[in-house]
């Protein structure tokens, strides 16, 4: 195990640049606790709080700059993405939106201690034109406040710090087998809540054709539109109720429960309207489906939108 400990004294600061940039980038490699183990093992060296202070925040803003560009240019496209092969079930953009939406830009400053939110709030900045010096402002305050906690940390526990790691170095091998083992089963306890995540979410769909065709024959279902306030603000299908989901629980749906209810969203693999839509199914309603796509397959498929 003294093998780690002198890796750690002797390429601290590299080490910590390449977790944190890998982090951000949004490998499921958690940065936090490097930076607590280095400030404690470093804690002596001279200037070494603000060297590892500096090169963390260095590492959040590259990665976060890259994500920032990536949603200036390609939009809610690169935010589908991060959805789709992020490992924290609780990333939907719906989400993200919502809270970067109430507070903005400044949502940037707690970005990095929301799981799954640091990445996308990047990309969704860029999306929403957030202009470059602001959104580099609060990203570096940001990242300094998320480090400079775990650097905190770190030089408030050393001694608890090296007293953990004392016991890993006379396990010898072990030790290292522990901290693999542990980080290992940090990965597949995220991928197991992803997989259960997306099974929650299959049900029968309709597609955007299928709801046009029925409008077109004068069979209108009721269409249920759970994106936020804002997001319906510009818009929504028409003759849909307007029910952000996070009031569905309290609505008041005057409709027999027989009737054929389609709910859509923005949001990849409809997370929102699937989570309504069962439920909607708890409530009674059987003929409940999302719209695959949602709101922005309406939109490509060249369907007009109602204020």
């Amino acid at each position: 195990m003294s093998y780690l400990v002198d890796f750690i004294e002797q390429f601290g600061i590299l080490a910590v640049f390449l977790n944190v940039l890998v982090e951000q980038l949004g490998a499921p490699v958690p940065a936090y606790p490097t930076l607590v183990v280095a400030s404690a093992l470093l804690s002596n060296e001279p200037m070494s709080s603000r060297d590892l202070l500096l090169t963390a925040v260095a590492a959040a803003l590259i990665a976060d700059l890259a994500w920032y560009m990536a949603g200036k240019r390609y939009g809610k496209r690169v935010l589908a993405l991060l959805c789709r092969i992020s490992l924290s079930p609780d990333s939907c953009v719906r989400q993200t939106e919502s809270l970067f939406h109430r507070w903005g830009a400044p949502s940037l400053l707690l970005a990095k201690f929301i799981p799954g939110f640091a990445s996308i709030a990047s990309a969704l900045a860029g999306a929403m034109g957030t202009k470059a010096p602001v959104f580099l402002l609060f990203d570096c305050l940001g990242a300094a406040i998320w480090a400079g906690s775990a650097l905190w940390l770190g030089l408030l526990f050393r001694s608890t710090v090296g007293d953990l790691l004392e016991v890993l170095e006379s396990l010898g091998k072990w030790g290292l087998v522990l901290i693999a083992t542990a980080l290992v089963l940090f990965i597949l306890n995220r991928w197991w809540q992803r997989r259960q995540f997306v099974r929650s979410l299959r049900m029968a769909r309709i597609s955007v054709a299928e709801l046009h065709d029925l409008h077109l024959l004068g069979s209108e279902p009721v269409v249920v539109d759970v994106r936020s306030a804002l997001e319906q603000s510009e818009g929504r299908i028409p003759g849909a109720l307007a029910i952000p989901v996070d009031e569905i629980g309290r609505a008041v749906l005057d409709m027999p429960v027989d009737s054929e209810v389609i709910v859509y969203c923005a949001c990849p693999n409809e997370a929102s309207a699937a989570k309504v839509a069962k439920l909607l199914m708890d409530k009674g309603y059987k003929r409940v489906r999302p719209l695959t796509g949602g709101i922005d397959a309406w939109v490509a498929a060249g369907h007009g939108l109602e204020q």
